[in-house]
């Protein structure tokens, strides 16, 4: 055990014999010059120390200091006050102290008896003009190979004795002066002999220390200085200092009343500070409130025309008969994903996309299954001879955002060297808390190398971390009682956790239940290693009768894709759940949790939960539910939690995930691919560290990181409304889900990817609807955990590239106006949180009456015109056309 790092404790005692081999090392006239030369000299300290335990005797370098200081001080107060230890009896330690105080000849003891024996100390130790080394063959103390010049400064005695060393250091060089300043010198001395009252006098004295005492000017200095022997006047003189120093006694009164005085002080200062922040608070709120009162005037008007658009589209539609509408607003449908493939190599997310059109064309749930994955490997394709068929499908398969990330790392942005380079809005990362993260992954506390972090640990992870992990979780989850460490298994990020359960849960070709939209990346951690699909609950933008927001998932919907899957021959063994949920960053309710596991209870399905965002949660108003802080699970054994700091904690470069499940056969499955997945021990211990450090998460990492998410969020959120674009208003994680739709000429995936690669084209990657399975073209995902110049300049990028998609879709509409109806395929936003609700899924410029039927019951739900604008108003204002609207109406 390394005892240099070692606190050091006040109350160790010290036996004879130790405190003999002690001073037997500290009283070498080589020791004895090193500590004299230079000011820090802790370092020889512990020398002493590493030369005591050799000889069975463990202490640190900071005891032995403090055992000799304790020693000093004994020393002194018997030298000064003529006095003998208590007993009686002479100290023991005296004479030898005394000798190496007063540079008398060195003294050895006898560790058999512990009487003093005197030595002589080696002669000639010091001439002029040359020096010798003191090093003693079982001391190897050696002088310090980098010098340094420092002031020589008076070491502070923290009792009532006075220093007995008249003398300076041997390594001290005192300069010839001039005849003026000897004689002030002189002066200074005599009327410190006599006990007169003295003032401060600055001697003028050049001072030149060399720590390891060989320099050229220290041998002639030390030279003089033995010549010239001690100087009693200097003793005197430090008494009477001292003597005057003690006299100088304070009024407590005045003590507080100065801190009385300074604490009113601060505290007016502070009130000042407060009522000018409020003041700016509230000129804030006022300009906000005059920017929403303008922008709601706006909407209402959009809204207005809007919702003439509609009554146009139905009139149109009337016109018609039931056969050509039909036939003029149907669209193609079933298109093939491989057809498309090459243009969208790289933004595939699995087989969701290919199950989707799957479904338009009505295949067998059980033949999309056994090919999901087919589009990786289509006849174009040819597979290589030196790999296996696994191999060539790992060699094949891309991942869901494979293009885009290559191509920002080919053309990273960088202010300085490449600033028309790519920004990258697509990769989920916070980029808001460097300076945090690296001054605490820095400090003292992180450096530590101990031979258990570098041999094979368990391979659940070392039990210290697992403890830490516990507690962790048991304080941030709320959990009613403390979680267990042998519940915990650690391995390098969650995406290994996936693959591994996937692997331990499921036989190859079964199926995991999960909702769309979700991270495209789990796909690929079930399917490459464990063989393992998805079945999708598609969830869709339209707020029904039973969907209170867009893209809410409910129980009815799981039950339909089970059942489905289930009719199919389709063996469906667990279910996933992110919460805080990506992309959408909704946060479900305890109810809905509740909800979601008695149905997995069920259907005997186990559940796994990613809560990898639990703590970017970063608005106040709302409330994160863990599902380790529920009373109780409907199913314990089939409940399984993952976390990672890559999110919470800024540092997605550092791969560490963590699982928590009471079913300890699954943990000691996962447990055993932890070899191939495992954490290295020391990123384990600052893991540890840092997971420990309770009070700097909560007093400085959190409140931070907070606020500069919620800053950096209503920036990007302020900007799309300026541009018009909905999006649904979330509080968690680092994205926000915008609806490009209207931007959309055809509503299909193709034209959503070729409005992302026109993003990409324009140096800013986003990630596109279909990266993440969704069920309708146009919704794009926007991380906005950024620095502000990068969101600022790709804000504008984005805002170029949407202006001239407007231009281009209006001088569309002028080529051809009887498509013009297709305007009315923009959905409404709310105004308050500002959110594309309406749309029906898939649906396209051809809408039929039922559609437009119900996004006019919509429109009129969601907003106050009907109260506002009444039909008496309406044929007062505007006769001609309430007649028009009357004949139509009566032609029906």
């Amino acid at each position: 055990m390394d005892f240099r790092g070692k606190k050091y404790e006040r109350g160790s005692n010290w036996s004879d014999p130790e405190v003999v081999e002690l001073l037997q090392l500290w009283a070498d006239e080589s020791v004895q010059m090193e500590l004299e030369s230079c000011l820090r000299n802790q370092h020889v300290f512990n020398r002493i120390a590493e030369v005591l335990r050799e000889k069975g005797i463990h202490r640190t370098g900071d005891q032995c200091r403090e055992k000799i200081k304790k020693m000093k001080l004994e020393y002194r107060r018997i030298k000064d006050n003529n006095k003998t230890p208590r007993g009686g009896r002479t100290w023991k330690f005296y004479e030898v102290m005394d000798r190496v105080l007063t540079s008398r000849p060195s003294l050895s003891y006898s560790s058999l008896s512990g009487s003093v024996v005197s030595q002589q100390a080696l002669q000639g130790s010091m001439v002029e003009n040359y020096h010798h080394h003191f090093t003693p063959s079982a001391l190897p103390f050696g002088h310090s190979q980098h010098p340094e010049l420092m002031e020589i400064k008076c070491e502070e005695v923290d009792s009532d004795e006075h220093c007995l060393t008249p003398e300076p250091p041997l390594s001290m060089s005192y300069q010839q002066g001039s005849p003026e300043e000897h004689e002030m010198e002189r002066a200074f001395l005599d009327r410190a002999q006599n006990d007169s009252p003295i003032s401060r006098v600055e001697i003028p004295i050049e001072t030149s220390v060399s720590p390891s005492g060989f320099s050229e000017p220290n041998v002639a200095s030390s030279s003089r200085i033995q010549s010239v022997g001690p100087r009693p006047g200097f003793s005197t003189l430090h008494r009477l200092r001292k003597k005057r120093k003690g006299q100088r006694v304070k009024d407590p009164l005045d003590d507080l009343l100065l801190k009385t005085l300074t604490s009113q002080r601060a505290m007016e200062e502070r009130f000042l500070q407060m009522e000018e922040r409020r003041l700016q608070r509230d000129m804030e709120v006022e300009e906000r409130r005059m920017q929403l009162e303008q922008r709601r005037f706006e909407l209402e008007r959009e809204h207005e025309f809007r919702m003439f658009n509609v009554f146009a589209q139905m009139l149109t539609i009337l016109k018609q008969s039931n056969s050509s509408s039909s036939s003029s607003v149907a669209l193609p449908r079933g298109l093939d994903f491989i057809q498309v493939l090459s243009d969208i190599a790289g933004m595939g997310g699995g087989g969701g996309l290919q199950e989707a059109r799957a479904m338009q064309v009505g295949r067998p749930l059980s033949e999309r299954r056994t090919d999901m994955y087919s589009f990786c490997n289509p006849g174009e394709f040819q597979s290589s001879p030196f790999l296996s068929a696994r191999g060539n499908i790992a060699n094949l398969f891309r991942g869901s955002t494979e293009e885009g990330y290559k191509a920002y790392h080919a053309d990273k942005y960088d202010e300085d060297k490449n600033p028309n380079g790519i920004i990258n809005f697509g990769t989920s990362e916070n980029k808001l808390c460097f300076d945090l993260m690296s001054k605490r992954l820095t400090q003292s506390d992180m450096n530590l190398m101990e031979p258990p972090l570098l041999q094979y640990p368990d391979w659940k992870g070392h039990m210290f971390l697992r403890e830490e992990v516990a507690r962790f979780l048991t304080y941030y989850c709320k959990a009613p009682a403390p979680l267990k460490a042998e519940n915990v298994i650690v391995l390098n990020g969650c995406g290994s956790l996936f693959s591994a359960l996937a692997t331990v849960l499921c036989d190859p070709g079964e199926a995991v239940l999960i909702a769309t939209p979700f991270y495209g990346g789990i796909t690929q951690s079930l399917f490459l290693y464990g063989n393992v699909k998805l079945v999708y609950a598609y969830l869709d933008s339209k707020i029904t009768g039973t969907s209170t927001r867009p893209f809410q998932l409910t129980v009815d919907k799981l039950e339909k894709a089970l059942q489905d899957a289930r009719s199919e021959g389709v063996g469906v063994k667990a279910l996933i759940l992110l919460n805080p949920q990506n992309p959408l960053g909704d946060i479900y309710s305890l109810s809905e949790l509740r909800d979601y596991l008695e149905f997995a209870k069920r259907h005997e399905l186990h559940v796994i939960v990613d809560e990898i965002y639990m703590l970017s949660v970063f608005d106040e108003s709302a409330t994160f539910h863990s599902v380790l802080g529920m009373d109780r699970l409907p199913d314990p054994q089939r409940t399984h939690v993952m976390w990672g700091i890559s999110k919470d904690f800024a540092v997605s470069g550092i791969r560490f995930g963590t699982l928590y499940t009471e079913n300890q056969d699954v943990a000691n499955a996962v447990a055993s691919l932890c070899y191939f997945h495992g954490v290295c021990g020391p990123v384990q211990y600052k893991v540890a560290q840092l997971l420990r450090d309770r009070d700097w998460i909560n007093q400085v990492y959190l409140r931070a990181n907070h606020a500069r998410l919620k800053a950096a969020h209503t920036y990007v959120t302020d900007e799309l409304k300026t541009l018009g674009v909905p999006f649904l208003n979330r509080n968690a994680g680092f994205f926000v889900w915008i609806d490009f739709r209207k931007y959309l000429r055809t509503g299909t995936f193709e034209e959503e990817m070729l409005l992302w690669r026109r993003f990409l084209d324009n140096k800013v990657l986003l990630s596109c609807g279909k990266a993440f399975e969704c069920s309708e073209p146009g919704w794009f995902r926007i991380i906005f955990a950024d620095k502000t110049h990068r969101l600022q300049l790709g804000m504008q990028r984005i805002r170029r590239v949407l202006e001239e998609r407007e231009r281009e879709i209006l001088s569309e509409d002028k080529d051809q106006p009887c498509q013009s109806d297709q305007d009315g395929k923009a959905d409404s936003t709310d105004e308050v949180i500002f959110v594309s609700r309406h749309q029906e899924p898939g649906s396209t410029g051809g809408s039929n009456l039922g559609d437009l039927i119900g996004l006019l019951q919509q429109q009129m739900r969601s907003s106050d015109w009907l109260q506002k604008n009444t039909a008496e108003q309406f044929a007062q204002e505007k006769p001609e056309i309430y007649d028009v609207f009357s004949k139509l109406v009566g032609k029906q």
